[in-house]
């Protein structure tokens, strides 16, 4: 797996910076200094809880938000003076989709291709290839408002391709699909990363940032807390393997005493104790001869999620 340095840098930051005004004259910092290097054809993913700053560090890098101090480079050039020129060579896929409704499929394609001033004859060709590669060949001349959640999030995504794009932004792109769409989706972000396209998306859903990510950062209050592939990650900030223990609710305190000791970190959850351990097996048995009997007690490997909100904490920002 590729680490920066072994490959050209398609985005370098350094102390990059982003704040903006509030009602009442208030300043918010959303980005408070970070570092960033992400090299060419990798998937980068950005984590965080909301606020964390990743959706205004994705508004610098697509070049629609500028930077309040600090160095950015995409694609080697400056955003505040070739901002045209960058986005030119960017795809990006919004949160939401904005398709044209009352246009069919491969009308949307063509329209999106003549914003980039595409000959008409090779927005039809780029349209019929990326609908074979969406799978959605089938759907062309249909409107998009009779598509499912899953075609429209792939029509956008074909869409964000119409230029070509060496590097390819993601907000959340599979919010509110099904797993089977999800999996779709998977599938063709992941040839698009063997095309050499770099992909950099963020996403609430730990499994895809560990099934699509070849490095992550995680992102809190504005700065990166962590960065490293998923496996360095999980080695770093949790342990192989987790033991829940599930009680009725309440009845998990009068446990802790119990097991204390027996491993670094137990976290206390309303009904269950997580015991983060190199051997849960070994564990378990050692909670049983102390005399715990939960209702049930599972032994699991350590996940990104659990990476996640041992750096951000559970509870919800708003």
């Amino acid at each position: 797996m590729g680490r920066p340095g072994d490959r050209p840098s398609v985005i370098t930051a350094r102390g990059l910076r982003k704040s903006f005004e509030v009602k009442g004259g208030a300043t918010v910092e959303a980005v408070r200094g970070i570092d960033l290097e992400v090299p060419a054809g990798q998937a980068f993913g950005f984590l965080g809880p909301n606020g964390a700053g990743k959706s205004s560090t994705m508004r610098m890098i697509a070049c629609v938000s500028p930077r309040t101090s600090g160095e950015l480079r995409i694609l080697g050039r400056d955003p505040a003076v070739d901002g045209v020129a960058i986005r030119a060579r960017l795809g990006v896929v919004p949160q939401q989709d904005n398709l044209d409704e009352e246009l069919s499929v491969r009308e949307n394609l063509f329209v999106y291709g003549r914003y980039f001033g595409l000959p008409r004859a090779r927005c039809w060709q780029r349209a019929d290839e990326l609908l074979e590669f969406a799978q959605l060949t089938e759907k062309s001349g249909a409107k998009v408002e009779n598509l499912s959640g899953g075609m429209k999030r792939r029509l956008t995504i074909a869409r964000s391709l119409m230029n070509e794009p060496e590097v390819l932004l993601l907000d959340e792109p599979t919010t509110g699909l099904d797993p089977q769409a999800r999996h779709v989706l998977w599938d063709r972000l992941f040839r698009l990363k063997q095309q050499g396209v770099t992909l950099i998306l963020t996403t609430h859903y730990m499994d895809e940032a560990e099934q699509l990510c070849d490095r992550l950062v995680v992102m809190d209050g504005g700065v990166l807390v962590a960065e490293g592939s998923p496996a360095e990650l999980i080695a770093g900030y949790s342990t192989r393997e987790v033991l829940e223990l599930r009680f009725v609710p309440g009845e998990q305190t009068a446990a802790e005493p119990l097991v204390a000791g027996l491993v670094e970190r137990v976290e206390t959850l309303p009904d269950r104790l997580l015991l983060y351990t190199p051997d849960g097996d070994r564990t378990l048995a050692e909670v049983t001869e102390r005399g715990v009997r939960p209702v049930s007690a599972l032994v699991r490997r350590s996940t990104l999620e659990d990476v996640f909100l041992h750096l951000t904490g559970r509870s919800l920002v708003d």
